[in-house]
């Protein structure tokens, strides 16, 4: 699945199109690597987003084409957050 769907699908961000931005910005590492929104995830990838002033650590859990609300945390696992100053 494309980087960009599965962070709507996941909800971690609420539009496609932003995502999209994000990636291109450099902001998302995926297994340690510089991701593009085209990248395609595989269970068990390991992902880095920076929002803001966080920066968030998460593996991939699940794949689905859509989820529900209540589904959406169940794509992914938080491996650590930290702030940063």
């Amino acid at each position: 699945m494309r980087l960009d769907k599965f962070l709507k699908v996941s909800r971690l961000i609420k539009r496609r199109t932003l995502a999209k931005e994000i990636a291109g910005q450099g902001r998302i590492t995926v297994n340690g690597n510089p991701a593009k929104a085209s990248t395609v995830l595989s269970v068990g990838d390991e992902m880095v987003i920076r929002y803001g002033q966080k920066i968030v650590t998460l593996q991939v859990t699940s794949l689905k084409e859509a989820a529900k609300k209540e589904e959406a945390d169940n794509l992914y696992k938080v491996v650590s957050e930290e702030e940063l100053n």
